[in-house]
Parts: C-alpha cells; structure tokens; sequence
C-alpha cells in the first residue's frame, strides 16, 4: 500500500512489444476521466536528464554496452528520474504510472544476461529505495511480442536485436519477478484484445485505489 498522505505508484512490466506501453495510457486515461490526479511517465525517461540516457540505452549496436554499464546507467536514469518527477509527484498525492521501473533492470540486465541480480539490487537499495504499490506485468507470447516490437521501427530497438532467445528469457524472468514479489505484482494475460487487459488491469487498479471504475 502507499504510504499515507502520499499517492500511489502503479508501474507496468514485461517484454518488448508486450503491449505494457498502450495500457498503461488506457489506464492513465481511465483513471483521469474518474477524477483521479494521474501522471503518466516511462523508463528509461521521465525527467530531463533521464530521457538523455535514454538514448544511450536504446539506440546502437546490441553490444554497445555490457550489462555492467547498463546496470549503471538505468541506475543514473533512475535516480533522476526518482528525484525530479516520481516523488514529487507523490508528495502531491498524485497517482504515478511509469512504463518501466526497476523490475526491468533486475530482469534485463540482472537476471538474463549474467547472474548479475545481487548487483542490481544492492544498487537499487543503496541508490533507489522505491518499490511500487502495484506493479503489472504483461504476459505474451515472445514471438508475436518481438515481431510486434520490431514493426514499430522506432529506432530504439536495441533490445529487440537481441532476437527471440532473448525475449523468451526475459518473459521467464518476468515470471520468476512475480513470484518474488507477489503482494504488488500481478500477471496479466497480454494474448487478448486490448479491451479485455485493459479491463483486468482497471478493475486490479480501482480495487487497490479503493474506487470504481
């Protein structure tokens, strides 16, 4: 739960091209029309400087970075971003929905490409020290996910280069973070109409929100 005073902060997980991005606008838009003081933000983004390292992380070659410089730039991002947008936010009694948080660095980085895990964490305590309230992760099949990721062709495909073994790690890695995690995340089936993950998520959403949607 949130802590009193404060908002909440609700986040979405899951592989490229899971679809976590259109729902967490759906659900941004849902909240907003009942009333709710909702922003909306992403990772790696969300604040000025953030959004620079962005396009560090996202653009070039796979290889550009290995996962130890990684692991420190999403760690730089993420405090900016921390700072300048999520807790003051917060402090506002806002509700924060960020795509991404960093659930997607102990998977990414931490838990697919080295047993690098125990490093991210110990960053995230000694740098971070911020949890969700609810987190939703996105589950779907890493092949449609990947062939829908690389349609974008949105020039920070970086990840997406990484071809479908990857992904399919990844998803398994998203798993296992749910089963470590179970009092905010909670899986949601992504291989159905957008209409039908959205209302699952709204109706998880207004439930921990304690209103109607």
């Amino acid at each position: 739960m949130a802590e009193q005073g404060q908002g909440i902060f609700i986040t979405f997980e899951g592989i490229d091209g899971s679809g976590k991005s259109t729902q967490a606008v759906r659900l941004c838009e849902r909240l907003s029309a009942s009333g709710v003081d909702v922003l909306r933000t992403r990772e790696p983004g969300g604040s000025s400087g953030a959004e620079e390292i962005r396009a560090l992380l996202l653009q070039g070659e796979p290889d550009r970075w290995s996962a130890e410089t990684e692991i420190l730039l999403f760690t730089a991002a993420r405090r900016d971003h921390l700072e300048k947008t999520i807790q003051p936010a917060l402090a506002q009694g806002k509700c924060v929905i960020s795509d991404r948080f960093a659930d997607s660095t102990r998977v990414y980085q931490g838990a697919t490409r080295g047993d690098l895990r125990g490093t991210v964490d110990k960053l995230h305590s000694l740098m971070i020290g911020k949890e969700p309230d609810l987190t939703f992760i996105i589950d779907m099949d890493p092949k449609v996910a990947l062939e829908r990721g690389l349609a974008r062709n949105s020039g920070e495909d970086r990840f997406e280069d990484f071809g479908l073994g990857f992904q399919e790690t990844l998803r398994h890695g998203f798993l296992a973070l749910a089963r470590d995690f179970p009092e905010r995340c909670i899986v949601v089936d992504g291989n159905r109409s957008l209409e039908a993950v959205a209302s699952e998520v709204a109706a998880f959403a207004a439930d921990r929100l304690g209103i109607e949607l």
